[in-house]
C-alpha cells in the first residue's frame, strides 16, 4: 500500500475511558499517543540514564525515507534525518545497544544508536527486509521478503550476520512469530490467506494451513500453546494450535485486524483492527476479547512505554494533526 502523507498527528486517550469486560484494575489509567498513517513502526528508548533527559520514541516514514525522534512526554519533534528507501519495521539487537533498520527498498539493515538517532553501521546486501526478528536464542535472525516472496535465514553471532538460506514461501510474506524452544519460525502469507511454519536448524518448510483473508500479524501466547493471527481481511484473530495445526477459535474484534503488542503482563496483548479505528485487548488465557480503545486514524504498529503506562500506536489514515 503507498503511503501518501508524512505530517503527524497525537491523540489522547484514558484506560479508563475503555470498554472492557473484564479489565485488569492495576492497568486502569494512562495515557495513549497516536501516531499517524504514514509511520510503519514505533519504538520507544529511554535516553541517556539521568533525570533530566526525557525518554525518545522513534518513527519510521517510510515514504519520505527518514526517521523521526519524537520526546516521549511532550510529543515534540527532535530530529529528523535521513536513514535509506523504504524503512518499513524496526527493532532493538538482543543487548539493547541498537536500533535495527529494515529498508525494504534499500536491501539494508541500519543500526542506530537508541540515544541519540545516529548511524552505527550499514549491512548491505539483504534483500528486502520487509520484517525482521530474532529467535528467543538469539542464534537465529529472520527477513520476511515481501516483494520477493521468500523467506530469508542469518546466523546472528551478536554482531554479524551469515546468511545461510533464502526459502521461496509463495505470496507476501508477512510477519513472523517464534516457538519458545527456538526451533520454528511461523511466517503469516499475505498473498495465499495461509501460514507457514518453517523449521530453524534445517530451514525447511514443515507444514502450511489456510487461515482467514489477508493474515497479517501473528503472535505466540506466552505458555507457547498457540498462535494468533490477525486477520486483516475480516474482524478476528484466529487462534491455532500449532501442534496439532488446527484453528481452534476466532475472536472477534474490529474490522481490519492487524498487528500485536504485549501488554507486558504475560496475559494480556493489543491487537490493532485498521479499519474500524479501534485496538482491542485479548486475554491470553481465556481467549476472549477483553477491551475496545477507540482510536481514531487506522491503528498500525504499537509499542508500550517500558512504566506500562502508555500505548503509541502509528496511525495509517490519518494526515493532519489531530
Amino acid at each position: 500500500m503507498s503511503i501518501r502523507s508524512s505530517c503527524i498527528g497525537c491523540l489522547k486517550l484514558f484506560f479508563d475511558q475503555i470498554e472492557t469486560k473484564f479489565w485488569p484494575t492495576k492497568f486502569l489509567r494512562g495515557a495513549i499517543c497516536c501516531r499517524n498513517t504514514v509511520l510503519q513502526w514505533v519504538l520507544l528508548f529511554c535516553a541517556l540514564p539521568i533525570v533530566s533527559h526525557a525518554s525518545v520514541v522513534v518513527v519510521l516514514n517510510s515514504r519520505d525515507a527518514t526517521v523521526t525522534l519524537l520526546d516521549q512526554d511532550t510529543q515534540k519533534e527532535l530530529n529528523t534525518f535521513p536513514v535509506g528507501k523504504e524503512p518499513h519495521h524496526l527493532m532493538a539487537t538482543p543487548d539493547n545497544k541498537s536500533l535495527i533498520v529494515a529498508n525494504s527498498v534499500g536491501n539494508e539493515l541500519v543500526f542506530l544508536d537508541p540515544v541519540s538517532g545516529q548511524i552505527q553501521r550499514r549491512v548491505t546486501n539483504v534483500a528486502d527486509p520487509y520484517q525482521i526478528g530474532f529467535s528467543p536464542n538469539q542464534q537465529w535472525f529472520v527477513a520476511n521478503s515481501l516483494r520477493l516472496d521468500r523467506v530469508d535465514f542469518y546466523h546472528f553471532n551478536g554482531k554479524d550476520f551469515s546468511l545461510i538460506k533464502r526459502v521461496p514461501l509463495g505470496k507476501l510474506p508477512s510477519h513472523m512469530a517464534f516457538d519458545a524452544a527456538s526451533t520454528t519460525v511461523f511466517v503469516t502469507r499475505q498473498g495465499s490467506d495461509q501460514v507457514s511454519a518453517i523449521d530453524l536448524a534445517t530451514q525447511a518448510v514443515k507444514w502450511t494451513i489456510p487461515v482467514g483473508k489477508l493474515p497479517a500479524g501473528i503472535a505466540m501466547t506466552p505458555d507457547d500453546k498457540y498462535l494468533l493471527v490477525g486477520i486483516m481481511g475480516k474482524d478476528y484473530v484466529e487462534v491455532i494450535d500449532w501442534r496439532t495445526r488446527k484453528t481452534v477459535k476466532r475472536i472477534t474484534t474490529g474490522a481490519g485486524a492487524h498487528n500485536f503488542r504485549s501488554m507486558g503482563d504475560k496475559r494480556h496483548i493489543f491487537v490493532s483492527n485498521r479499519i474500524s479505528n479501534t485496538i482491542n485487548i485479548i486475554d491470553q488465557v481465556t481467549l476472549e476479547n477483553v477491551g475496545t480503545i477507540p482510536v481514531p486514524g487506522g491503528p498500525d504498529c504499537m509499542e508500550l512505554t517500558a512504566d506500562g503506562k502508555t500505548l503509541w500506536a502509528t496511525l495509517r489514515w490519518i494526515k493532519k494533526w489531530r
